[in-house]
């Protein structure tokens, strides 16, 4: 629901939202008042000590402020945690209930004072039980008020100026918001938001040089992001209760899915040889692109080995050798990928980990047993990287012999086109194949990395006939339609599971957040449900809960209207938002420019259980799959986990090998079909 307007500003936070901190803070200021009360009853109101006037008058006005506390939280536990995200109706009282509570602070901040005071002054001569109860209640006092501030300071909102009020809602639900007025306004607050994200950036980016590239591309994140959160008015409890719902919904379609039903999206032209091949050379080329993140990833998938096994690299001296390396002072990074590819210093061309905005780490070296040269880039490691990422602009890359548009990710390419002019410019792939001129070009990174491996591909492609590249886990939003199906002859994209990062675009952004404002305005339970429903599912599985739906018992020709619930989280209309009537698909929905994952697209599936927290096995099948299978965004707990290099390594090992790695087993009564 939107956020709730107290003293006269918007907050990031809902009125249903204070349900959990209510109940807790309740809990402890119980126990806190049951304390006191037996501290007071077992002196029997008389304390023989020093300032014993001022300890009872203490006592007593304490027992009262807690109680008036206690009394404050019970009403607003219990209005908070009336009606539905949407329906607000039942806690119109919640802004009288958080100025009550807010005027409590004061006796409660003067009673702190007087509790020090007291144990400062008077408190030497008396009971140390009682002294260190007073003091106790002191510190509570204060750690309490310390902790409201720091809430106050996380839930406000520096865009949080009310919503101006809006024309009365036309009968059938539709608003518009296009007058003069309402437009000036919008405008006015798209550019404050711009500006408050790009103050938010610059001092997330302190420590990064403040030069005109750095900048523009501040201006440019802060542009989209602001952009994606402007006609929409929800917080974050908001959207955390429409990931549950839409996690639980996506798996209720998926078991009642008839397997004999599930579309085969396997493109005609690759056969069973080319399934297998492609397999082998994406196992062994996955250990060059999880080498290129240097040492962090090779301690974290070696804990114990790891550091024993760089310990002496490290703090070796190797001025003489490393003169080709740049960016790696100790060599960590450089000794982690010998270890991890097997491969000899000798074997490498060039080695870097350089890294600033647009500018991202790579290795150049030669595999004799394969007989490749690889090109590997590194995957998303630092802040830099991250706004590299989110640099989701459209650039154009114009590619001869390519009919229709052709535009590619913004950041993406701008690190491609950077290693480009070193491999090219510097001369380094000239190096390479003056040593072993009979030797193949293979390109190849994860995540961000693939993405930038893919477009560097299309850029080789020309002057490299025969390089072929394997992107893994690459960014959705990649290339324009023309471009994925141009580089469909020379580009493998390995994806696992649930991977968020290849269904990552705009268009799916703006599709989930669509489906999320269409399923939290439809479900009639309150929000401290749903998240407790959804948390407890997320952690230990079982049967999707079905939610009941303020849409039940409507009549089927209103179902082609928007509703007013819905309707009620838009700021204003936005290509986000369509009638429920309407396809579920982004690209009806958006006016981004589609992009899409590179090349051909090989779907590594888990065949096995849904369940949370087993130890057992689980096999792997992989199938050819391609981009329009990914058009959509799946909730789910291991979205993230798939993602990781050294899960999709395991992975891709467990099939080569057909040796299941240990996860969890198949059951008969669940879906053993994850297909997208």
């Amino acid at each position: 629901m939107p956020g709730m307007v107290v003293f006269g500003r918007r907050w990031g936070i809902a009125s249903d939202d204070l349900v959990f901190p209510g109940a807790f803070e309740l809990f402890m200021r119980l126990i806190w008042w049951l304390g006191t009360i037996i501290l007071y009853t077992y002196h029997k109101g008389h304390f023989d000590c020093n300032g014993n006037r001022v300890l009872h008058i203490y006592l007593i006005g304490l027992l009262v402020v807690l109680a008036l506390i206690i009394l404050s939280l019970c009403a607003i536990v219990y209005v908070s945690a009336q009606g539905t995200i949407t329906n607000q109706g039942s806690r119109r009282s919640m802004p009288t209930l958080v100025y009550l509570r807010a005027l409590l602070y004061l006796p409660e901040l003067v009673w702190a004072s007087l509790g020090a005071v007291w144990v400062s002054d008077d408190g030497k001569g008396c009971d140390p039980a009682t002294v260190g109860a007073v003091i106790a209640a002191v510190v509570a006092s204060w750690i309490i008020l310390l902790f409201t501030a720091l809430g106050v300071i996380f839930v406000f909102d520096p865009l949080g100026n009310p919503r101006p009020t809006v024309a009365p809602v036309e009968p059938l639900g539709v608003r518009h918001l296009e007058s003069s007025g309402g437009t000036q306004f919008l405008s006015t607050a798209r550019s404050l938001a711009v500006k408050v994200w790009e103050s938010r950036l610059r001092l997330l980016c302190c420590c990064l040089p403040q030069d005109e590239s750095n900048r523009a591309a501040f201006s440019s994140i802060s542009q989209l992001v602001s952009g994606f959160f402007s006609d929409t008015d929800l917080v974050a409890s908001d959207i955390a209760a429409g990931l549950a719902l839409l996690h639980q919904e996506q798996d209720k379609l998926e078991r009642s899915r008839d397997p004999d039903e599930i579309m085969d999206h396997s493109p005609s032209s690759p056969i069973e040889e080319d399934l297998e091949s492609d397999l082998t050379n994406a196992v062994h080329l996955m250990q060059f692109a999880a080498a290129a993140y240097g040492w962090p990833l090779y301690i974290y998938s070696n804990l114990l080995s790891g550091p024993c096994k760089l310990c002496g690299d490290c703090c070796r001296s190797h001025s003489a050798e490393y003169d080709i390396v740049g960016g790696d002072h100790l060599g960590c990074h450089f000794s982690s990928i010998l270890q991890s590819t097997g491969l000899q210093y000798r074997d490498f061309i060039h080695v870097s980990f350089h890294n600033q905005i647009y500018e991202i780490p790579f290795f150049v070296s030669l595999d004799h047993k394969r007989e490749f040269i690889i090109v590997a880039v590194r995957g998303t490691l630092s802040f830099k990287d991250v706004l590299t990422d989110l640099s989701a602009e459209c650039e154009s890359l114009p590619v001869d012999g390519v009919t229709g548009a052709c535009y590619t990710h913004k950041g993406i390419s701008q690190a491609a086109s950077y290693i480009y002019r070193k491999l090219v410019n510097d001369g380094i792939l000239n190096q390479a194949f003056s040593i072993v001129p009979e030797y193949k070009l293979v390109i190849t990174g994860h995540s961000l990395g693939a993405g930038a491996a893919a477009v560097l591909a299309i850029l080789l492609r020309s002057s490299f006939p025969t390089l072929k590249c394997y992107a893994f886990s690459p960014p959705g939003g990649l290339l324009s339609k023309a471009l994925a199906d141009y580089s469909k002859d020379f580009v493998v994209s390995v994806v696992l599971g649930k991977d968020l990062v290849p269904r990552l675009s705009l268009p799916n952004m703006e599709d989930l957040k669509r489906k999320i404002l269409k399923i939290v305005s439809n479900c009639n339970k309150p929000k401290y449900r749903i998240l407790l429903q959804g948390c407890w599912y997320e952690l230990f599985g079982g049967d999707p809960d079905d939610f009941p739906s303020e849409m039940e018992n409507r009549r089927e020709q209103e179902l082609s209207q928007p509703l007013l619930g819905e309707e009620s989280l838009l700021i204003r209309h936005s290509s986000s938002y369509q009638s429920l009537a309407s396809d579920d698909s982004p690209v009806h929905t958006v006016p981004h420019m589609p992009l899409f994952l590179p090349g051909r697209v090989l779907h590594i599936i888990e065949d096995g259980s849904t369940r949370r927290f087993c130890i057992s096995q689980v096999r792997y099948r992989a199938e050819w799959s391609n981009e329009m299978a990914f058009r959509s965004i799946l909730i789910s707990p291991r979205m993230l986990v798939d993602h990781m290099p050294d899960t999709l390594l395991r992975a891709l090992e467990s099939l080569t090998k057909d040796k299941p790695s240990a996860l969890c087993p198949p059951i008969s009564n669940q879906s053993q079909h994850n297909i997208v």
